[in-house]
């Protein structure tokens, strides 16, 4: 483990974040109670007049169904043009083959999966551009690993960043919450390929068709080809990612070797240098709290019931707040929490049988991926300056 992961962190103010139930009475909504909450959280006291405004969310990607509907937008984008501002959704090309690797066939994703301008009254703009080159580099103030970001450039133009998050388990990081979604989910290509990856792209030689595209994107002059299979030399390769962008036949991918606690962190510093120096407000809804992110093309059964909506100005205090809420719910039966729980229970002789109540000391997302901390991400956050761990929960 790094000393970053696991080092005390400086004690900090409590930031407020707001929560309101998804129980209805009579005559309500989901999308009344989420306009409700954004608005007690104070997201109307932003200067949206004139205002580009970048509200980042994940699209889903193809045969999962666990993602945030349409409907969630919309709330956000009627109250950015109630306050004069001009929206728009975003998010960026995936680093791994899939439907979501350039910008037409991300934006054919979103368009099947019912995001278009007649359901959520915007736009949907691909943050880092066709193939996911278009990025800036962003200086990350008090960065301790990196010293800049490679962000898309859509997402920094915005002259506002606006986060609607789906809280749910993460393999490396152990739930995917708002500073995943803005650190990892506004980077460009070359960005995700810095945090995943220890040693730069791979060449999967049975899928090479020698066609040389790749090498044409290489301003490194990186790639060689040996009986017609490319190669590509790690002392020359910069890891901008264009390569994988450019091969139609995905033969080149990251390696995904980097350690859980260091992509977590780059993460934290990502996030820092996407939100400083503009506003920036952030929504996560607990709902359909899966063990797997979005990312994948399946989702299984949640692992808690939903808990609730989420808002504030300080996504760290945000983050966990909503990883402490699940970890006070009660497990679901049949769930791979309650099967992990119960594993863990056997080993050690325990009799609960992991669908009981919530022990106040569980950590669910320690149980369900026991190789990650997702401490590591916000004790890192708070120690650059993000943001604060500690937080005042307010029932809207």
């Amino acid at each position: 483990m790094n000393d970053f992961s696991t080092s005390a962190v400086a004690d900090a103010k409590a930031s407020l974040v707001y929560k309101t139930s998804l129980r209805l009475e009579a005559g309500e909504t989901h999308a009344g109670k989420l306009s409700k909450l954004v608005e007690a959280a104070g997201m109307k006291t932003i200067d949206f007049e004139r205002k580009f405004t970048a509200i980042k969310m994940h699209f889903g990607e193809a045969g999962n169904l666990a993602y945030l509907r349409p409907n969630y937008a919309k709330v956000l984008v009627d109250l950015v043009r109630e306050q004069g501002g001009w929206p728009f959704l975003t998010d960026s090309n995936t680093l791994y083959p899939g439907r979501r690797k350039n910008a037409l066939e991300h934006l054919d994703l979103a368009y099947e999966h019912g995001f278009s301008p007649f359901s959520t009254g915007c736009h949907i703009i691909i943050g880092d551009g066709l193939t996911g080159s278009d990025e800036i580099l962003v200086p990350i103030e008090g960065g301790i690993l990196l010293k800049e970001a490679r962000v898309g450039r859509a997402v920094m133009d915005a002259d506002i960043l606006i986060t609607l998050t789906h809280f749910k388990g993460h393999m490396a990081m152990g739930f995917g919450g708002t500073l995943k979604n803005i650190g990892m989910g506004c980077s460009s290509r070359a960005g995700k390929l810095e945090m995943h990856s220890a040693s730069g792209p791979v060449v999967k030689a049975k899928n090479c068709t020698g066609c040389a595209k790749c090498s044409r994107f290489c301003a490194s002059d990186a790639i060689s080809y040996h009986n017609k299979i490319a190669r590509i030399d790690p002392d020359l390769c910069t890891g901008c990612g264009h390569c994988i962008s450019a091969c139609a036949t995905d033969a080149i991918s990251t390696a995904w070797d980097g350690q859980n606690d260091i992509l977590d962190a780059k993460v934290a510093e990502y996030t820092k240098a996407i939100v400083s120096g503009r506003p920036h407000f952030h929504v996560s809804l607990v709902i359909d709290v899966t063990p797997d992110c979005d990312c994948y093309e399946t989702n299984d059964v949640p692992v808690v019931p939903d808990v609730g909506m989420f808002a504030s100005f300080d996504p760290v205090a945000l983050d966990v707040a909503c990883a402490d809420a699940v970890n006070a719910q009660p497990v679901i039966p049949g769930s791979v929490l309650a099967e992990k729980l119960a594993q863990s229970a056997a080993s050690t002789g325990d009799s609960c049988c992991g669908s009981t109540p919530a022990d106040s000391q569980a950590d669910y997302f320690a149980a369900v991926w026991p190789r990650t901390d997702w401490r590591t991400t916000t004790n890192h956050a708070q120690k650059i300056g993000l943001g604060s761990c500690n937080y005042q929960l307010i029932e809207v």
